[in-house]
């Protein structure tokens, strides 16, 4: 083997890549990242991001550093036809249950910088930007990768965050399979002035128009997105000229209360990777995946691959799993995501579809519809309740439980007189999160790499009850909660708990005699 091998070589060092390194750097591997570009794109692609997030970040340590350029989403209103609200959606209200706010708007550039200056201290991890990748191999020992400055790298594993024109997926030749979306739309950025302000709303707004279905995103500060549907025999080069884009803007502003930013126009597809794996090789983020913006889910998921992708690696890299159940865990990477991305992509399509009807009698009947669903009147929707949960892969054997796979909740604790978030205190390995009352089955004390996280005692006294109340609502005493923060499985009694540590362990292909040695 070569004295300059990597662990991991990331391709790509956007959102996904920076995260990736920044994961797999503070694991203690040994870690390369390149990107053709030197500096972050300046212009704001994603500008909504959520609490599953902000927790990776903390994870990170750069949740404060990236505060500073996030603001809570505002509530979206949704227009019918004739101009009538039919849907609002909200946050889920306090106490919030990952200990951030649910969702949030920002700006992209800044916290892109943020996480790039935290991977820049990491001495294991060598960012290498202003270097474009030529060729990818791979043989059974590893991957190489060959740059254009005529240098060659090689790296046990290899991620692929090369963005939705991968070259390293194309290299690969994994095709994407197209989930039938397919829609041009003009995207703008403008950046308001004070007179601009005061003429626009308070809240983002879905137009769901059946003329020319729009969107209105609050963002930071003075920054404000219109998201504006093409029509048929519209070109969409035209549209984003100065020009064609001030006319389109004219029902809300003028170019006296603005200063465009940029305006693009794209299609919003819906795409997903059909393998996110290629033997030492695997896709994340856009390469693997492409979902229309009706959420604001784009770059959320991205991060959730390399979250998810992130720990397993560890594992098998640091030889705390091995063999076949390093295979497994690692297959279980594309399983997962693959199919939480099409699961989300399809209600994300639902909203769209919801959004964009072009036949003004069938959006008629789409508004009585929504409104005789809520008797007349419209409730709060939080946006969390469309998230899925994982339903395959590195789970427990617990189908029917509606607990397995969603996001475990991060309660603050108290310590002392201090309030500390539970990852701070527990850290971001696998967690058996205990109800009041209730003591650590015996195997969990002889798994070093399992913390047990027993809430009502001195160490994890909650503030604000959230996990306990997550605990009672699924009925459980315990959960096992994995390193990405998704419940791996719950137990209903202290034997169901035992039982569930030694299920994982066995799986694992980890011995708990032997590590309690």
């Amino acid at each position: 083997m070569h004295h300059d091998l990597f662990d991991v070589a990331i391709v790509g060092c956007g959102p996904s890549g920076v995260v990736a390194a920044g994961l797999l750097g503070q694991a203690g591997l040994r870690v390369y990242v390149c990107d053709r570009l030197t500096e972050v794109h300046e212009i704001p692609r994603a500008i909504a991001l959520d609490h599953e997030i902000m927790r990776v970040f903390q994870q990170l340590g750069v949740a404060e550093a990236v505060a500073p350029f996030c603001e809570p989403f505002t509530p979206s209103e949704y227009f019918g036809v004739d101009g009538q609200l039919i849907r609002r959606m909200t946050m889920v209200a306090p106490p919030f249950p990952q200990g951030y706010t649910p969702s949030m708007v920002f700006t992209q550039p800044e916290v892109e910088r943020v996480l790039r200056e935290r991977v820049a201290q990491m001495p294991n991890v060598v960012m290498d930007l202003g270097v474009e990748m030529d060729t990818l191999s791979q043989d059974t020992q590893g991957v190489s990768l060959s740059l254009r400055d005529g240098r060659t790298l090689h790296a046990r594993y290899a991620i692929a965050c090369d963005g939705g024109s991968s070259p390293v997926r194309t290299q690969l030749n994994m095709p994407l399979e197209d989930l039938d979306f397919d829609e041009p739309w003009l995207v703008v950025d403008v950046l308001m002035n004070e007179r601009g302000l005061a003429k626009l709303p308070k809240v983002s707004v879905q137009y769901c128009e059946p003329e020319r279905p729009c969107t209105l995103v609050i963002g930071p500060k003075n920054h404000r997105r219109w998201e504006i549907s093409l029509n048929p025999g519209e070109d969409p080069k035209h549209a984003a000229t100065p020009e064609a884009t001030w006319r389109l803007l004219s029902r809300w502003i003028t170019p006296e209360d603005g200063t465009l930013w940029r305006q693009s126009s794209y299609r919003f597809h819906a795409l997903v990777a059909q393998q996110w794996r290629r033997g030492h090789v695997f896709l994340a983020g856009d390469a693997a995946h492409m979902q229309p913006p009706f959420l604001g889910q784009g770059m959320c998921q991205g991060i959730r691959d390399v979250s998810n992708l992130a720990w397993k690696l560890a594992a098998v890299l640091r030889g705390e799993v091995t063999g076949a159940s390093a295979e497994a865990l690692l297959d279980s990477y594309g399983d997962e995501r693959k199919a939480h991305v099409r699961e989300l992509t399809s209600r994300i399509k639902h909203v769209g579809a919801v959004i964009c009807q072009r036949d003004p009698v069938k959006a008629r009947e789409r508004d009585a519809a929504m409104l005789a669903q809520c008797g007349g009147k419209v409730k709060d929707t939080p946006r969390q309740d469309i998230l899925p949960p994982l339903t395959t892969g590195w789970l427990a054997a617990q189908d029917h439980h509606a607990a397995r796979g969603s996001l475990f909740p991060q309660p603050w604790l108290l310590r002392g007189p201090q309030r500390q978030r539970m990852d701070a205190i527990a850290g971001n390995g696998w967690r058996l999160v205990l109800a009041p009352g209730q003591t650590a089955p015996g195997i969990a004390g002889a798994l070093p790499w399992l913390r047990t996280v027993a809430l009502g005692t001195a160490d994890a006294l909650e503030t604000d009850g959230v996990a306990e109340a997550w605990l009672q609502r699924h009925q459980s005493v315990a959960a096992l909660v994995r390193p990405d923060n998704y419940v791996y499985g719950v137990a209903g009694t202290a034997d169901e708990a035992a039982a569930l540590v030694a299920a994982l362990a066995t799986r694992l292909g980890v011995a708990a005699e032997a590590c309690a040695a």
